[in-house]
C-alpha cells in the first residue's frame, strides 16, 4: 500500500470541484482438497488505485494498476475530463457536501493462516467424511482473502480498513446403484483466519457431513402439499439475500440495474408504509457485528457504516442504497456504496443484512408444528427479476409431524412469493437458534462485481407453504 495516499492526493494536479483516491489491495488464497490428496492451491493478488472526481455535480472515475506519480496524474485528468464531459448529460446534480470528511480505522481478526496448515486440514476432512464405502467423493476447499482499503479525499477523508476472511466448504457425495446424494456444509463465510477454518474443518463436523449423505442416499423423497415450514439458518440467509436484500437495493429500485440484474417489486412511496411481512420480522442492517462476513467501519464513499433497521415489526423503513441512491431517491438508506476491487465504481450493495432473534426456542418451534418439515442447506434457487416469485431446493429435510421431528427427507423444495411468505412469518427463533452467514459470490453491476455480504439469522417457522419433492 501507498505509504501516504494523503500526500500523494495533495501533489495532484487537477481543477476537479472534489476529487477522492480509494487504494485497494487484496490477497485471495484457494485450496482445494479431494479424496485425501492436495488438488489446488492458488494465490492472485488485486492491487490499484480508483480515482473518483466531481465536476458541475457528475462523478466519474478512473482505475489504474499502475502506482507512480505519473499513471496517478494521468488517472486523475481522465477521470476530470469524463465528469466535466458527462455533466452535460447527468441525472442528477450532487455536490461536494455529498461526500463528507470520514476518518477512522477498521481491522478484522488478524490470525493468519500458513499454506502447509490450510492443506492439511482440508486434506484431513477429506479422510473424515469418508464414513463408508458408499462415499464415493469427498471434498474440502477454503477461500482466504486478505483486503486493505484506503481512501483520502479532498474534504479531508482518510479511512483505511484491514480484513481477514474465511470461506469454507466440505461436500461428501454418496452413491448406491443410481442414486447419488451430495451433502454439504453450506459454505461458511466470516471475518478471521486460521482460527475459523479450524472450527469449520474439525473432525466432527466432517463426520457428520458424510454421515448425512448417506442418509439422504436412503431416505424417501419429500412430499407435495401445503406444510408449515421451519428453514435452519444456512438455507435461511439465502432467503433473505434473494427476497430481502436485493429487492431494498435503491439503485435496483431506481432502475440502474434494470439491463442485468433485474428491478424490484417495491416502489419508492412504500418506504415507511409497506408492511412487508408479519410484525414478527425485524431486518437489520448491520456491518458493526464482529466477525461477520461484511462488516466494515465505512463504506466506499467515505459514510460511516452504523446498524439500521430496514424493516421493523413488519414495516419496511429504509433502502440499501448508500448517500448518492439517498440523494436521488429521497429515501433514508445505509452506508452500502461498495465495490469489488480498485477497478470498479462503488455501486449500492448489501452488507450485513440479518433477522433480529425473537422468542421461540427450537423445541417450542417444533411442538407447535403438527404437519411441517425442516428444511437445511440450499442446494439450489430461482427467482424472477423483481425478486417477487421465487423457488428454493434444499440438501436436508426433517419431517414434522404432531409436534416431534420424525424421518429425513431427501430433495425437499418450496416455492412462494415474497409479500406472502414473509407475512406468513409464524415463529422467529431464540438468540440459540441464531448463526452467522454468509455468500462469497453475490453479483450485480455492468462491469460485474462479485462481491461479500453477510447474514446473520435464527430459525424461523412460516406457515402454509407450498412444499414439494425433486430435483428442483
Amino acid at each position: 500500500m501507498s505509504k501516504d495516499l494523503a500526500q500523494r492526493l495533495k501533489k495532484l494536479d487537477h481543477k476537479a470541484d472534489w476529487i477522492g483516491l480509494r487504494e485497494f489491495k487484496e490477497t485471495t488464497q484457494q485450496c482445494v482438497a479431494r479424496n485425501g490428496k492436495f488438488e489446488q492451491n492458488s494465490t492472485t493478488i488485486d492491487h490499484g488505485i480508483m480515482v473518483e472526481a466531481l465536476v458541475d455535480g457528475q462523478f466519474a472515475y478512473c482505475g489504474t494498476a499502475d502506482l507512480s506519480d505519473k499513471a496517478l496524474q494521468d488517472a486523475c485528468d481522465r477521470a476530470t475530463r469524463l465528469a466535466r464531459h458527462m455533466s452535460l448529460w447527468k441525472i442528477f446534480p450532487f455536490n461536494p457536501d455529498h461526500r463528507q470528511a470520514a476518518t477512522g480505522q477498521y481491522y478484522s481478526s488478524t490470525h493468519a493462516a500458513a499454506t502447509g496448515e490450510v492443506m492439511g486440514l482440508l486434506v484431513d476432512a477429506t479422510q473424515k467424511m469418508k464414513v463408508s464405502d458408499k462415499i464415493t467423493n469427498c471434498k474440502a476447499q477454503a477461500l482466504l482473502m486478505e483486503r486493505e482499503i484506503t481512501l483520502v479525499s479532498s474534504s479531508g477523508s482518510h479511512t483505511h480498513q484491514h480484513i481477514y476472511s474465511v470461506a469454507s466448504n466440505l461436500s461428501a457425495t454418496a452413491q448406491e446403484g443410481t442414486e447419488s446424494q451430495t451433502r454439504t456444509a453450506g459454505s461458511p463465510c466470516l471475518q478471521g483466519g486460521i482460527e475459523l477454518l479450524k472450527e469449520q474443518t474439525s473432525p466432527g463436523e466432517a463426520e457428520r457431513i458424510g454421515k448425512e449423505a448417506l442418509e439422504l442416499l436412503n431416505a424417501e423423497q419429500c412430499p407435495t402439499g401445503i406444510y408449515d415450514l421451519i428453514l435452519a439458518p444456512d438455507q435461511l440467509y439465502l432467503q433473505v439475500h434473494e427476497s430481502i436484500g436485493h429487492p431494498l437495493e435503491l439503485d435496483r429500485i431506481l432502475g440502474d440495474e434494470r439491463n442485468y440484474a433485474g428491478w424490484s417489486f417495491v416502489e419508492l412511496s412504500d418506504f415507511g408504509q409497506l408492511q412487508y411481512g408479519s410484525h414478527l420480522l425485524n431486518v437489520t442492517f448491520d456491518p458493526t457485528v464482529e466477525g461477520e462476513y461484511a462488516s466494515y467501519a465505512f463504506d466506499d464513499t467515505g459514510l460511516a457504516a452504523t446498524r439500521q433497521y430496514l424493516i421493523k415489526d413488519g414495516i419496511l423503513l429504509r433502502g440499501l442504497g448508500g448517500i448518492d441512491s439517498q440523494k436521488r431517491a429521497g429515501v433514508p438508506g445505509v452506508a452500502s456504496t461498495r465495490s469489488c476491487s480498485w477497478n470498479r465504481p462503488p455501486i449500492d450493495r448489501m452488507a450485513n443484512i440479518n433477522i433480529e432473534p425473537g422468542q421461540s426456542s427450537f423445541e417450542d418451534m417444533i411442538s407447535g408444528v403438527e404437519r411441517g418439515i425442516l428444511m437445511s442447506t440450499n442446494a439450489s434457487w430461482s427467482i424472477d427479476d423483481y425478486r417477487n416469485k421465487f423457488q428454493f431446493g434444499c440438501e436436508y429435510g426433517r419431517l414434522i409431524e404432531n409436534g416431534k421431528l420424525t424421518k429425513i427427507v431427501k430433495n425437499p423444495n418450496y416455492r412462494g412469493i415474497t409479500s406472502n411468505f414473509w407475512h406468513n412469518l409464524k415463529k422467529v427463533g431464540d438468540p440459540s437458534t441464531f448463526k452467522i452467514w454468509g455468500a462469497s459470490n453475490c453479483g450485480k453491476g455492468e462491469p460485474n462485481q462479485m462481491i461479500q455480504v453477510g447474514h446473520a439469522v435464527p430459525l424461523c417457522l412460516f406457515e402454509n407453504v407450498e412444499v414439494f419433492g425433486g430435483t428442483s
